[in-house]
């Protein structure tokens, strides 16, 4: 039995107050994660989806195949990372704990979860940039479900009427065009969070990252141009002064009134674009001088915490097999409105829904928010970033300063 730090662990838990970004509804009860003899636990931060869901019944259907029976559990996903800490220090782990992707790094620090070469779990179809997110030093801790991440919707009606095509759109300085193009016909132009939250670094990583700019040096020329980009759009106009306390909910009910021609959000809003009355488009988010920029994934990791009884590991090593296997992630990508993390499903969700094609591009290009081996130092450096785009687009000061006042906080 790997032993636990309780030094690391009590650090931990300070640091798994990492905010998830799309959101999930309260949870649906608790529980220990102690079973009876055939029956093994599984943690998830799906409370939204009851026994009835698909979810549910793969997750019976995965049981059934390695021969117990399944005890799910789920909470709400701010809570969830604190209560697999918990269940840590009195060895009573789930056996399997599907966690949100930025928090997997603060588990495996805190000597949480096994690694894909301790309980042998096949990654090799994984998208590299994906599998990323669940990596810490060279090892790699558990395998993503899906993924979901940020892309530019479109109103088509809006641009035919100011005459913007948005095949010229390749970069920011197209994209800045065709928004003085919109405004000037009289219409509104793009639609964004940059809350003082998580949700506000999410929003401006795809920026952020589209110019060249890295989260080890918040203070660079390419940041500067990035959060410079987004202030001349407040000052033009272009984008409205409710971006600063928008959540990415309340910036799609903006773009959803019909006003907007462009709203940077999710794969999460697909259902709800379908309901918004007017034709609408997706466009993977233009780096600075063309191509897709990398956006930050969201999505979960499925995972193995260390037990004390290691003989539980080949049961839940058959069920994470299964729940990842290539059919079944077709049927979890679809239910939980993901972009499947390997090529193969890709695929086939292509072929089923073209209307994921971009955002399959879009998942291609994304990146990790704990990527380049920042681990728990995410949490820091994304509370500085936010901070530094809260105070250049409400002009308290400008990025350059705002960026180097983050850069020293971190430091």
């Amino acid at each position: 039995m790997r032993r636990f730090s309780a030094r690391r662990l009590t650090a931990a838990v300070a640091l798994s107050t990492l905010v998830t970004v799309t959101g999930t509804a309260c949870s649906t009860g608790s529980g220990s994660a102690a079973a009876d003899d055939g029956t093994y636990t599984v943690w998830d931060p799906y409370p939204q989806f009851d026994k009835t869901s698909a979810w549910a019944k793969l997750l019976d259907q995965c049981g059934t195949e390695a021969g117990v029976k399944i005890k799910r559990t789920s909470f709400d996903t701010s809570d969830l990372a604190n209560k697999a800490l918990l269940a840590a220090q009195q060895d009573n782990s789930a056996d399997v704990l599907v966690v949100d992707n930025p928090v997997v790094p603060t588990l495996a620090e805190a000597g949480v979860l096994t690694t894909t070469g301790e309980n042998e779990l096949d990654t090799s179809a994984v998208d590299a940039n994906l599998l990323a997110a669940g990596q810490s030093g060279s090892k790699t801790y558990g395998t993503p479900i899906g993924a979901n991440t940020l892309a530019l919707y479109y109103n088509k009606d809006v641009l035919k009427k100011t005459g913007v095509d948005i095949s010229s759109v390749k970069d920011w300085q197209s994209l800045t065009a065709a928004l003085e193009k919109v405004k000037k016909a009289g219409h509104k132009g793009i639609t964004f969070s940059a809350i003082g939250t998580e949700e506000g670094s999410f929003q401006f990583l795809p920026w952020f990252w589209g110019a060249g700019a890295k989260l080890t040096t918040l203070d660079s020329a390419e940041a500067t141009a990035a959060l410079s980009l987004w202030q001349g759009w407040l000052q033009k106009g272009y984008a409205p002064n409710s971006v600063i306390n928008n959540t990415q909910t309340t910036s799609w009910q903006e773009f959803a009134s019909g006003d907007y021609a462009f709203a940077e959000n999710g794969t999460w809003q697909l259902a709800n674009a379908e309901k918004a009355g007017f034709d609408y488009g997706v466009l993977p988010l233009p780096a600075a001088r063309g191509g897709n920029a990398a956006a930050p994934t969201g999505g979960e990791f499925v995972t193995v915490p260390v037990q004390g009884d290691t003989g539980r590991y080949a049961v839940a090593k058959k069920l994470v097999s299964c729940l990842t296997s290539t059919d079944n992630l077709h049927t979890t990508a679809t239910a939980l409105s993901y972009v499947a993390p390997t090529g193969a499903v890709q695929a086939k969700q292509a072929d089923k829904n073209p209307a994921l094609e971009p955002w399959i591009e879009s998942v291609k290009a994304a990146k990790g928010r704990t990527s380049d081996d920042l681990g728990t130092k995410y949490p820091t450096i994304s509370e500085q970033l936010w901070k530094a785009v809260q105070a250049a687009l409400s002009g308290a000061l400008t990025p350059k300063d705002a960026l180097a006042k983050a850069q020293s906080a971190v430091k």
